[in-house]
Order: C-alpha cells, then sequence, then structure tokens
C-alpha cells in the first residue's frame, strides 16, 4: 500500500477528492473503486490516470467512439450488466444516441455472437437518458 493510507486525515481528504473526481468524470463510480480509493488512493489515481487516457479524448478517436469500442468488448466478455448501462449512459454523455449504441450491438452480432447482442440489448433497455436519435 503506498504512503497514503486511508487511516491518515490527508490520505481520507485525497480519496474523497479522487472519488469526487472520478464520479464527476465518469457519471459513475463502482464501489469496489470506491473502496480501493480510500485503501491507497495513489494506487487509484494512476489507475485513474490510465483510464481517463483510454476513455477519454483521444488524438484521433473521440471519446464517444472509444466508448463504442468499451461497449462492445463488454458485451463480449459478459461483463455485468451494470457496467454495461455505465458504460451506454456515458457515450451518450458524449453525444451518442440510443440508435447508435443498437447499431453497435448490431455491429457485435458477426463476430460476438447472438450472446453479446443479447447482453447489449439487455443493458440498452435499461440505460437512462435520452440519447435522441
Amino acid at each position: 500500500m503506498s504512503q497514503a493510507k486511508s487511516s491518515d486525515k490527508g490520505g481520507k481528504q485525497r480519496a474523497d477528492e479522487l472519488i469526487a473526481r472520478m464520479k464527476k468524470a465518469r457519471g459513475y463510480i463502482y464501489p469496489e473503486w470506491e473502496f480501493a480509493a480510500r485503501q491507497d488512493p495513489e494506487f487509484v489515481e494512476t489507475y485513474n490516470r490510465i483510464y481517463e487516457l483510454g476513455l477519454g479524448e483521444g488524438k484521433h478517436v473521440s471519446a464517444k467512439v472509444r466508448e463504442f469500442v468499451a461497449i462492445a468488448l463488454l458485451a463480449f466478455r459478459g461483463s455485468e450488466r451494470a457496467g454495461l448501462v455505465a458504460h451506454m449512459e456515458r457515450a451518450i454523455r458524449f453525444g451518442a444516441t440510443r440508435g447508435e449504441i443498437f447499431e453497435i450491438l448490431e455491429t457485435c452480432l458477426v463476430p460476438g455472437g447472438a450472446p453479446t447482442f443479447h447482453r447489449g440489448l439487455s443493458a440498452l433497455l435499461e440505460v437512462k437518458g435520452d440519447g435522441k436519435d
């Protein structure tokens, strides 16, 4: 564990600030990552930087498109529905429409199979946010 442990006052403040930044940037934070941030904020800050680089605005690919890739991979891997929903809602915040997300799921059907498509559809049914078509 890093030097900034949750037991010291500075570590608690650092963890609270990190959790707030993650929630603001993503629109969500998984309870497991909140727990990890309280245990070792330095480690989670490092992970968060990688997350931001991988799923934020790129030099050539927008954050919306990067979220589409994440959605396809999560659906294929059989990830929990909550993760798919979170990434779909994040894509909508980046300007995606429900129709675009549906087409991403259609694209998954051939290389990923019907279960991939079905997992994605199940998540899309739970998405909050209009994603105007």
